[in-house]
């Protein structure tokens, strides 16, 4: 028994090299279903739900498929086939397993190395093919030539408009975010390399896999500023010193750093107040006092 609707099975069998013989429930998601699937020849991680959910099945694939054709040291697990779903049946990703295990020495900083190196994959422009997510919300990625444009248009603008209108936005915050926006040109660099970036790197889209090697899932994809991945591992936490220290060895930041960092995690701000409510506010009008 797979506990899979039978239309899913149906639509896997095209992908798979033979009959599904086991899937055993993964938790840890908060968004979409998820199991580790088998059949006889190989093991898969899948991902399934309805339309609501489905919908960002395809854009995570391309977000996978872009971080593994940066040819970085750290490991992207292969995205097999996504699709949205449709009348009768879940939608679904399939993808390769990666099988976990634990730091050894100097994970640390092959990971900070790592991340250095998918950063020198660069794109044309600030932006991404399509449109993606974030959580669940809508992340867009429409192509811009000025970093600071493409980061107050396609980050901070639609979170803030989504805030409004659910309410959760304080009137008090509209002067301070005008005064913020007055300054991007001056607080962000113009043309920075467009990094491509996995756009939502906390510790719980990194992975310690079985080799020892770092593994990254769950992206947010696009091209931007490479500092906004590391804001984003500061953000929470749980990313070691050595981490850092290697990347900086690797590709050294410019300064002002500790201030644009701010600026960038807004937006994940902004995003989490969307997300979970009230109680991300207090964070959000902080950082916006610092800058307006």
């Amino acid at each position: 028994m797979t506990g899979l609707p039978a239309s899913l099975v149906a639509v896997l069998a095209a992908h798979l090299p033979g009959p599904i013989r086991r899937v055993e429930p993964v938790g840890g998601g908060c968004i979409a279903r998820a199991g580790r699937l088998e059949t006889g020849e190989a093991v898969y991680f899948l991902k399934w739900g309805e339309a609501s959910v489905a919908r960002t099945f395809p854009a995570e694939a391309a977000g996978l498929h872009a971080l593994r054709a940066a040819g970085s040291p750290l490991h992207v697990p292969e995205a097999m086939a996504a699709e949205p779903g449709g009348p009768g049946r879940p939608g679904f990703l399939l993808m390769e397993w990666v099988e976990t295990g634990r730091p050894g020495p100097g994970f640390w900083e092959a990971f900070g190395r790592g991340l250095a190196a998918l950063h020198r994959h660069t794109g044309p422009r600030y932006g991404f093919d399509q449109d993606n997510f974030i959580g669940r919300l809508p992340q867009s990625n429409t192509w811009h030539d000025c970093w600071p444009a493409f980061f107050r248009a396609e980050r901070l603008e639609p979170q803030v408009a989504r805030a409004r209108a659910s309410g959760r936005w304080s009137s008090d915050w509209e002067a301070p975010l005008e005064r913020l926006y007055a300054r991007l040109d001056e607080l962000l660099p113009s043309t920075p390399p467009p990094s491509v970036l996995h756009g939502d790197l906390w510790s719980g889209n990194a992975l310690v896999a079985a080799d020892g090697t770092a593994a990254l899932i769950d992206p947010a994809t696009y091209y931007g500023h490479r500092e906004t991945d590391l804001a984003m591992t500061e953000l929470f936490g749980g990313f070691e010193a050595g981490f850092y220290e290697a990347y900086r060895e690797a590709w050294p930041l410019e300064p002002g750093y500790e201030v644009r960092r701010e600026v960038y995690n807004l937006y994940h701000l902004i995003n989490h107040l969307n997300h979970f409510g009230s109680g991300y506010a207090g964070s959000v009008a902080s950082v916006l006092r610092r800058f307006g």
